[in-house]
């Protein structure tokens, strides 16, 4: 009972100056807000880069030509023609951490259908880059491994360039001309959106790799092989293996380098996630000086307060009123101070997030956990500063106070 009676003799004198208690929740208000809305944000950014890197394929690994050199001068990854059609080949057939393998001949061209034509990516692929990237067909089918070895001139084609070039009618055994030579739609994928970098994965064409190398490029060019791990716990060993079976296909030797490169999803998940997560962590920081500010005006009007209470103060001691007592009266005020601006802050916080992820299109995600910490924060600062201002009222005289005018 008498811990009611200090919570209601506490909201009363809140109550009591609602404008100037509103103001002094001001800065806790927008602390509080400033860290919940933008953790949540900056979660729901990471929760949405996760996903489009899932969508990149299954536990992903990217294997690349190295870079070409002449005279000093490099020309980046991918120069260099170190990988082949066989060497895919051997890391299908001879790796146990590898579930599948395909190489990826990719060109640009202008595709046509009848009246329609688009220019598009087309990549030369083998029947197991589905499982790879988590491809899915909305109609048809996908292309075998017999095609492969007679070079067919088939084609599956992505949701946009369906679109595209047939206007929503049904491209299954038509004919479509890419570079001059003719292919038969057998298949259309479902449609997987945009990558985070904007990327459209749906305007693409898949065609047979041998297709694609022979008909459509050099004949030998390989720039890009990808694979898939057995699982998440295998891409380290997945990517051991690889490297060891390219040094000995390529013959290098100890001292030479890699004349490829190896990216793994799980090297393209950090490295976003730790982009957002610092810019989190550095906006959380700039917002967390507003909780500060908010527990100096809490311990300012504090002050005022004993100052205006004085006598209210002393006629307390005149009646049986400890000094314990008219601390913790004047703690639990600032407390309270504190938590209902840590309350309307999680409030306007939420609001804001969920706001601007409607406007910008990205996801929000709230942690409990963070709640928690903000309530417990809240009330933290409440104590913190309200402390000095409640000491100073507890060492009043009796004799003094009641002299105050």
């Amino acid at each position: 009972m008498k811990w009611m009676k200090f919570v209601g003799v506490a909201l009363k004198s809140i109550a009591k100056n609602r404008l100037r208690s509103l103001l002094t929740m001001l800065g806790i208000i927008i602390g509080v807000g400033s860290v919940i809305c933008l953790i949540s944000l900056g979660k729901g950014s990471q929760a949405d880069i996760q996903r489009q890197v899932d969508s990149m394929g299954t536990n992903l690994l990217i294997i690349r030509s190295g870079s070409a050199s002449r005279r000093g001068v490099h020309g980046g990854a991918g120069t260099q023609d170190s990988l082949s059609m066989a060497d895919a080949r051997a890391m299908d057939k001879n790796l146990a951490s590898v579930a599948g393998v395909s190489p990826v001949i990719s060109v640009q061209a202008q595709v046509i259908a009848g009246a329609a034509n688009w220019n598009t990516r087309i990549q030369g692929v083998s029947p197991g880059y589905p499982l790879i990237r988590n491809l899915e067909l909305s109609r048809g089918t996908f292309f075998a491994g017999r095609d492969l070895k007679v070079k067919s001139k088939v084609a599956v084609l992505g949701k946009t360039v369906a679109d595209e070039l047939f206007s929503g009618q049904d491209p299954l055994g038509t004919r479509i001309r890419i570079r001059n030579v003719p292919f038969k739609v057998i298949g259309v994928l479902r449609a997987k959106g945009q990558t985070a970098m904007g990327t459209d994965q749906d305007d693409v064409i898949l065609i047979p790799s041998t297709t694609a190398l022979y008909r459509l490029s050099d004949g030998k060019t390989v720039r890009t092989i990808m694979a898939s791990a057995r699982s998440p716990e295998a891409m380290e060993q997945a990517m051991a293996e690889i490297r060891a079976l390219l040094r000995i296909r390529h013959r290098l030797r100890a001292e030479e380098r890699d004349d490829f490169r190896i990216r793994s999803q799980t090297e393209i998940t950090s490295m976003a996630t730790r982009i957002t997560g610092t810019l989190t962590l550095l906006l959380s920081a700039i917002a967390g000086v507003s909780l500060l500010v908010g527990g100096i005006g809490i311990m300012n009007i504090m002050l005022v307060s004993v100052t205006e209470r004085t006598r209210e103060i002393g006629i307390r001691m005149a009646v049986g009123a400890r000094g314990r007592d008219i601390l913790t009266q004047f703690l639990i005020e600032a407390m309270i101070l504190s938590l209902l601006g840590g309350g309307l802050g999680i409030v306007l916080g939420l609001g804001i997030a969920f706001g601007l992820g409607r406007i910008m299109g990205t996801s929000v995600v709230v942690d409990p956990g963070i709640i928690l910490t903000a309530v417990l924060f809240s009330a933290g600062v409440g104590i913190f500063f309200g402390f000095y201002p409640a000491r100073k009222a507890a060492a009043m005289s009796p004799i003094n106070a009641l002299k105050y005018e």
